[in-house]
């Protein structure tokens, strides 16, 4: 059998993706030199982005894998180098698409990215599991999804996703880790600080690291952006209200009437902030018993009456995206790095949770209020 040719070794390993960029190591310059014996024996070389890249193995495995399968070829040896400074600028250059630095693409007007800022009154009502199984439904939709955990103070985030291995950094770029098999893509502060110290920041200092989640880090084409707030109206929901005006809000509570109250309050800084409001999700609605029956424990309304109220304050109607039953299986994917929607599909919460996302799906990325880039001209 002849040797193989250059331009088959090359149309496979355009076929390996960078695990973290997710575009093929062929365009993004990866592939330093492929040497061929005559007997078959094929040497890649490939430069990864920084030494000690943690998907090494995966890169070595998937390109050894490619080249293996090209007819003619009868072994393949995978050497790992590292790109020059030069080499990494150009290729934070191409991921830019010639964007400037630290720009937030998400605030760009010909941004197609809907971004959602999960938000509550208080704590305990369980917007973090929300946000992650609303983010992975939303990638089982076929969307491309990112999750900034915006909770500074309490990230939980990456334990919820299961994401364990820490964001790689090119120079002055962050590459978020991505949760498997979802394909979630996920920043948070406890990727970057030891075991499980506390995180003791003022005002300024919050704003800036979610002007970094944002700005510095590569996210690629998204469509849809989740950002799980902390819980009240403090700083951190100001500063996202100010690096992403055109974000939509999603309120979660539960159903007694004093947590309604205090998430009543989380909505209403839509109305200083000029958010629009995409909806509430009612969490721990009930308690399903083996008869079938339902226990309401914390009550039942509370989440119309947010819906209500909201309507009434903002002066436009806002809905109950809907209604999530209390479930084990919930806490339990949680704890385990497995949410529910994968963990346990049919069951009570799963269900509710992927009925919410299927409606965000459905709205799309439009392309209303925002620059088209075109200008009129009057035909005589």
């Amino acid at each position: 059998m002849p040797a193989p040719s250059t331009e088959s070794l090359h149309a496979a390993l355009a076929t390996v993706n960078d695990p973290e960029i997710r575009k093929p190591i062929t365009e993004l310059g990866m592939v330093e030199a492929v040497d061929t014996t005559q007997d078959g024996h094929v040497q890649v070389t490939v430069l990864l982005t920084v030494a000690g890249c943690p998907m090494k193995d995966t890169i070595t495995r998937d390109v050894t894998a490619a080249v293996s399968g090209v007819p003619g070829v009868t072994g393949v040896d995978v050497r790992l180098g590292v790109m020059s400074d030069e080499q990494r600028g150009a290729l934070r250059n191409q991921l830019r698409g010639g964007q400037a630095e630290r720009e937030i693409p998400f605030a760009r007007p010909d941004s197609l990215t809907t971004v959602y800022a999960v938000a509550s009154g208080k704590g305990g009502v369980g917007k973090s599991s929300v946000t992650v199984n609303l983010a992975v439904a939303l990638a089982e939709e076929g969307l491309r999804v990112g999750v900034v955990d915006a909770d500074i103070y309490g990230f939980s985030v990456p334990r919820m996703l299961g994401v364990t291995q820490p964001p790689t950094q090119v120079d002055d770029m962050i590459l978020p880790p991505i949760a498997e098999p979802s394909g979630v893509k996920v920043i948070s502060i406890g990727m970057f600080v030891p075991g499980n110290q506390p995180v003791v920041w003022r005002g300024p200092m919050l704003h800036r690291a979610i002007q970094q989640f944002l700005g510095d880090v590569y996210w690629g084409d998204l469509d849809v952006l989740l950002l799980d707030l902390p819980p009240g109206t403090g700083d951190i929901a100001i500063s996202v209200a100010q690096l992403l005006p055109s974000s939509e809000l999603i309120v979660v509570t539960t159903p007694q009437q004093a947590a309604a109250e205090v998430a009543e309050r989380a909505g209403s800084i839509a109305l200083q902030t000029h958010q629009r409001i995409a909806g509430v999700i009612e969490n721990m609605s009930w308690l399903e018993l083996p008869d079938g029956s339902r226990q309401e424990l914390f009550g039942a309304g509370g989440g119309q009456t947010v819906v209500d109220s909201l309507s009434r304050a903002t002066g436009a109607p806002v809905t109950l995206l809907g209604q999530v039953p209390l479930d084990m299986q919930l806490r339990e994917g949680g704890d385990t790095g497995r949410p529910v929607v994968v963990a346990a599909p049919d069951s009570p919460a799963a269900t509710a949770l992927r009925g919410v996302a299927r409606q965000l799906a459905r709205r799309g990325r439009g392309l209303a209020g925002r620059k088209l880039g075109i200008t009129p001209t009057l035909q005589r």
